[in-house]
């Protein structure tokens, strides 16, 4: 990241090393991007949950120990926002569903107490579509966040306002969540940092909604950052058992493969049959397999798991739709039932959908079951390979468009349209195996807009897509601020 980068727009890491030594204090931090709040965030829409006094207070607290020279970890002093479904002490975390409007957190959840416990000072949450269930972010309670490279157009989801807020500096770092490339895409979209760890190793107690207690298949928590390095420093924090798991062991991230380009082996795929990729995108991504063919040990462009990708987008589309089946109402199941049967023989995302919604347990555990097959699959890839690079979306941001159902909508991909959830294909390659995958910007499409690019490897090995997204940074390509808001 550019030395010379406004203060809002510095990497975490460097305001917390900044605070240490007392170049700079918590409260002249929060009053930063406090005030960038009230300038820029009615146009984008962002932080939609705030708390100032509350912060001030942390921030006195944080610029004491400080003083005495006792941080209470890493991040003392750091003003930063979370995820709006992520339960903050005191604050709504409604999902943007307006039935749970009232839905007052009673404590902080797990990953929010880790932070706060290394010292961060939070100030307010960022919002996400309806349910969390949307490349857009926008819902009846908050309405609409926008993209701030083009605010005509989404900022991503479900982690949106992560994003967003990030990109305009108007926060110094980001916890999201991602099922279906909620911090991946948006990411991409906004041209910041953003890492999906391996499932299960940062805890998700207090970002589940009202009386459930179960963890949900495939969803994780993670960092979204304008550094690979705060990715590295948060994820270090957030990892690890929780309640009663940590009686019984801990977790150690594994040290990194590589740690210089010359010695990554990457693979690389720039398209799939399941989702067209626009020349956008693709553009940049040919552009860095270029840069990285003479400067890493070795480059694929053909190397790949064992299965179709017909196969990975089939088993996806089941474990994630029965992941979120949950959600619906009894007479919604009875409904979607008689949708499924009439569909049986259709193979489009909308039958599928109905099908994972009310399946049979047996037909997920053998499903589960190939999926586990399929992981050892990426296992033996990666004996091979230490990354996998391949798009985070289909596009580079697209327009709002808010009609309809997410199913039925559209966007453009080489000049025609084409269902928005086929882009489901570049979500799940990775996050249905329970693979970490780190997204880092590549550049800027000819209208201006972010790209990124997906950086995916080994289950447990984060560190190692974390350290590929450093090198990328330093020889490649950074963080850049939108144009509007330096």
């Amino acid at each position: 990241m550019p030395s010379s980068l406004p203060t809002a727009f510095r990497s975490a890491t460097r305001l917390a090393r900044a605070l240490r030594n007392r170049k700079v204090s918590s409260r002249e931090l929060l009053d930063l991007y406090w005030q960038r709040v009230e300038r820029f965030d009615g146009a984008i829409n962002a932080v939609i949950v705030r708390d100032i006094e509350r912060a001030r207070k942390a921030a006195a607290a944080a610029d004491r120990r400080l003083a005495r020279g006792e941080p209470l970890g890493p991040l003392d002093g750091l003003p930063m926002t979370v995820k709006e479904s992520f339960d903050w002490q005191g604050t709504p975390s409604t999902w943007g569903a307006p039935a749970y409007r009232d839905n007052i957190a009673a404590e902080s959840a797990e990953t929010v107490k880790r932070l706060e416990a290394a010292g961060a000072v939070i100030f307010g949450k960022t919002n996400v579509p309806l349910m969390l269930a949307d490349w857009q972010s926008f819902n009846d309670i908050y309405g609409t966040t926008s993209n701030p490279w083009d605010l005509t157009r989404s900022p991503g989801g479900s982690s949106g306002g992560s994003a967003a807020a990030l990109a305009a500096g108007l926060t110094g770092l980001e916890l999201g969540s991602d099922i279906g490339a909620s911090i991946r895409n948006p990411a991409h979209y906004c041209g910041v940092f953003g890492h999906k760890p391996t499932y299960g190793i940062v805890p998700l107690r207090g970002q589940r909604l009202p009386g459930w207690y179960s963890y949900s298949d495939i969803s994780v928590g993670g960092p979204l950052a304008r550094s690979a390095d705060d990715l590295a420093l948060a994820l270090k924090l957030l990892a690890g058992a929780e309640g009663e798991a940590a009686r019984g062991w801990s977790y150690r991230l594994a040290p990194p493969r590589a740690k210089r380009l010359a010695d990554f082996r990457v693979a690389m795929m720039l398209d799939a049959p399941e989702s067209e990729v626009d020349q956008s995108v693709k553009e940049r991504l040919e552009a860095l397999a270029d840069f990285l063919s003479p400067r890493v040990k070795k480059l694929s462009m053909t190397a790949r798991p064992a299965f179709t990708t017909a196969e990975a987008m089939d088993v996806y589309i089941g474990l994630l739709r029965a992941a979120t089946s949950a959600r619906q109402s009894d007479s919604d199941f009875a409904a979607n039932k008689e949708r499924a049967a009439a569909l049986k023989n259709d193979p489009g995302y909308y039958a599928s959908m109905m099908r994972a919604y009310t399946m049979a347990h047996r037909d997920w555990l053998l499903l589960a079951n190939r999926r586990n097959a399929m992981r050892l699959e990426w296992d033996a890839l990666f004996s091979d390979w230490d990354v996998f690079l391949c798009p985070a979306a289909a596009s580079p941001a697209f327009p709002h468009d808010h009609e309809g159902e997410r199913h039925e909508r559209t966007i453009t991909v080489n000049g025609h349209q084409v269902p928005t959830t086929d882009q489901l294909f570049w979500a799940g390659y990775s996050c249905c195996f329970y693979l970490p995958a780190t997204v880092a910007p590549a550049g800027r499409s000819p209208a201006g807009l972010p790209v990124g690019v997906q950086i995916v490897t080994a289950a447990h090995a984060d560190l190692t897509a974390i350290a590929f997204a450093r090198e990328l940074e330093r020889d490649y390509q950074g963080f850049v601020p939108p144009p509007n808001y330096v």
